[in-house]
């Protein structure tokens, strides 16, 4: 059983002054705990993120191995077919790791019930700015942080900005703080809203979330 919640936020401009719009997401979260679906969401992600390109070869595959080593009969020794045997030394590998494909399945609904539930948990973490992305025209990482420093952001802590569209003084500015992590409102995961200690949203991604995840 979910319910409706509704959290406003008092957006900032870019150089920090209290802006005298508001905006409003709602959300839709489980009455109960909804940690499970964030566990299963951490779980669907690490398995896509998985290559699976181990790969062993088994006697068949092995390079060699045509004739037999030995006659059948008559040496005194352990009768062998072939030289590629996986009891020999360059042989096939038995039962060994052959490439292949990890996936969980999440239905879409429960995928956008665990980013909601984690986006409401972390509710009092997230700063918005208003107009971040077209109001950001310096490149510089010192220009960013004067941004942060301004808006009471602080910067040594894990820091997740999300955005409608990456902008190239915006990916330039933050690509060398090592805290930092630019990502896009579609691209929004259950892994970065986990690890984020400050979360700093713009106006149009919160338009986006709202249309994409709180359907």
């Amino acid at each position: 059983m979910t319910v409706q919640k509704f959290i406003t936020y008092n957006p900032v401009k870019i150089n920090g002054q209290q802006s005298d719009t508001k905006h409003k997401l709602i959300l839709n979260v489980l009455e109960t705990s909804g940690n499970y679906l964030v566990h299963k969401d951490l779980l669907r992600h690490f398995c896509s993120q998985k290559q699976g390109t181990v790969s062993t070869k088994t006697r068949s595959e092995v390079r060699g191995g045509g004739s037999k080593p030995w006659r059948q009969k008559g040496t005194g020794r352990a009768r062998a077919g072939s030289n590629r045997s996986p009891l020999w030394k360059g042989g096939g590998v038995i039962f060994g790791p052959k490439p292949k494909t990890t996936s969980l399945k999440l239905n879409k609904k429960e995928r956008q019930l665990s980013l909601q539930t984690l986006f409401y948990n972390k509710r009092n973490k997230v700063l918005l700015i208003e107009n971040l992305e077209t109001e950001f025209l310096n490149s510089k990482t010192t220009a960013f942080l004067k941004i942060c420093k301004e808006c009471n952001v602080i910067t040594t802590q894990k820091l997740l900005i999300i955005t409608s569209k990456k902008t190239i003084p915006l990916k330039l500015a933050t690509q060398n703080l090592k805290n930092v992590e630019l990502i896009l409102a579609s691209n929004l995961n259950t892994l970065s809203l986990l690890k984020a200690e400050q979360i700093i949203l713009t106006s149009s991604a919160l338009i986006d979330i709202q249309e994409i995840y709180c359907e």
